[in-house]
C-alpha cells in the first residue's frame, strides 16, 4: 500500500510524501491517513495553494504551477460560484487516497499471487517483458548494459533503464500483461460488493419494485465466478480468455464489473490499470517470487477484497 499511496499523492496532489523511503517505517502521512486525521490532508491543500500563489507572484509558472489534480480543483475554488471551500477540497482529497490506495494495492497483491501460483501465466509473462525491453531498447537505441543480479549498483541501472521505456503508448502494447490484470480483477474485484441505497420508489427493468429507504447491492465477487457469464472454466485464472487472434477482447462493463458501469464508471480505471500494469512490468521482469512455506492466503471481505494475512513472500532477483 505505500507504494500505492506514493502514487496517488505524486499524481493527484504533486507531492511526494516518500513513505517507501527505508528510514521511514512508520510514515506519519500513512500512519495519519489510517487513523483518520484530517490534519495532514489539510496541510496538502494549504501548501499547494501556497505553491500557486507564488508562481503567479513571481510568474514562474512552468516550475511552480503543476498540472495535478488537486491543483485543478484549487482553481475551480477560486470561483465563489463553483462552492469549494478547504473542507471539499479534504473530501476530494480522501476520496482519491481511499480509491487510489487500497484498492490498486489489493488489486496488485492478487495479481503476484495468481502469477506466481500459475507458473506457466508467470513464464509466458516474463517473456512478453523480456522481449518488450529488447525490442523497444533496438527502436530507441538504448544500450542494455549486462547486469549482475547480486551488484546492487548495476542490477539497479537496469531496472531504472527499462522503467524509462515503459510509456502510455507502450504499455498498451503489452497485451498479456493486460489480459493478466483484467483477469485478476475478475475473479478478485477490488470492491467485491457495491450497495446502493435507494432514494425513491422505483421498478427495475425485470420488473422487480425497490422502495426508498431500502438497499440494492450487486456483487462483482459473484458475478466474476458465474459459468452463466463466463463459461464452464469461470472458476479458473485464464488470462488467455481476454486474448484473439492477437487483440484483447474487452467484455461489457455490465459483465465484467469491476470498475461498475454507464454513468457511475469508475472515473480512475485508465489511471489504476496504468498504474498496476507499470508496477507488474518491472516487478515481474526483473524478480521472482514465491510464496512462503506455511503461509495461507485467505480473502478478508471488507470494503476492499483485502487479504487476510497478507502476501508473506520471497522474492529472487532475475538474471
Amino acid at each position: 500500500m505505500r507504494l500505492t499511496l506514493d502514487s496517488i499523492c505524486k499524481v493527484g496532489f504533486g507531492v511526494e510524501i516518500g513513505t517507501l523511503a527505508p528510514h521511514l517505517p512508520n510514515n506519519s502521512f500513512a500512519k495519519s491517513f489510517d487513523t483518520a486525521q484530517i490534519i495532514v490532508t489539510l496541510s496538502v491543500i494549504r501548501k499547494r495553494k501556497a505553491e500557486i500563489k507564488e508562481a503567479r507572484a513571481t510568474n514562474e509558472n512552468d516550475n511552480k504551477i503543476k498540472h495535478d489534480i488537486l491543483s485543478r480543483f484549487i482553481e475551480l475554488s477560486e470561483n465563489p460560484e463553483n462552492n469549494l471551500n478547504d473542507k471539499s477540497l479534504r473530501d476530494v482529497v480522501l476520496n482519491f487516497v481511499i480509491a487510489g490506495r487500497d484498492t490498486t494495492a489489493t488489486t496488485l497483491s492478487w495479481a503476484i499471487y495468481m502469477i506466481m501460483t500459475h507458473p506457466q501465466v508467470a513464464d509466458k509473462l516474463y517473456s512478453e517483458l523480456k522481449d518488450f525491453e529488447e525490442e523497444k531498447a533496438k527502436q530507441e537505441n538504448v544500450s542494455l548494459l549486462p547486469y549482475n543480479p547480486e551488484d546492487a549498483e548495476s542490477f539497479n541501472e537496469r531496472v531504472t533503464k527499462y522503467a524509462s521505456l515503459l510509456t502510455y503508448d507502450s504499455l498498451g502494447k503489452l497485451l498479456y500483461l493486460h489480459a493478466v490484470v483484467t483477469e485478476t480483477l475478475r475473479l478478485y474485484p477490488a470492491v467485491p460488493q457495491d450497495p446502493k441505497g435507494i432514494l425513491e420508489d422505483d421498478v427495475l427493468p425485470d420488473g422487480t419494485k425497490v422502495r426508498a429507504g431500502g438497499m440494492v447491492t450487486y456483487v462483482p465477487y459473484s458475478m466474476g465466478r458465474m459459468e452463466y457469464n463466463w463459461g464452464p472454466d469461470a472458476a479458473q485464472f485464464k488470462p488467455e480468455r481476454w486474448l484473439k487472434d492477437g487483440f484483447f477482447q474487452n467484455a461489457s462493463p455490465f459483465k465484467f464489473t469491476a470498475f461498475q458501469a454507464g454513468p457511475r464508471i469508475c472515473l480512475g480505471k485508465d489511471s489504476a490499470y496504468l498504474q498496476m500494469k507499470m508496477t507488474l512490468a518491472i516487478l515481474c521482469r526483473f524478480f521472482e517470487f514465491k510464496l512462503v512455506p506455511k503461509h495461507q492466503v485467505k480473502y478478508r471481505m471488507m470494503t476492499t477484497l483485502s487479504m487476510q494475512y497478507g502476501l508473506q513472500l520471497g522474492v529472487v532477483r532475475r538474471s
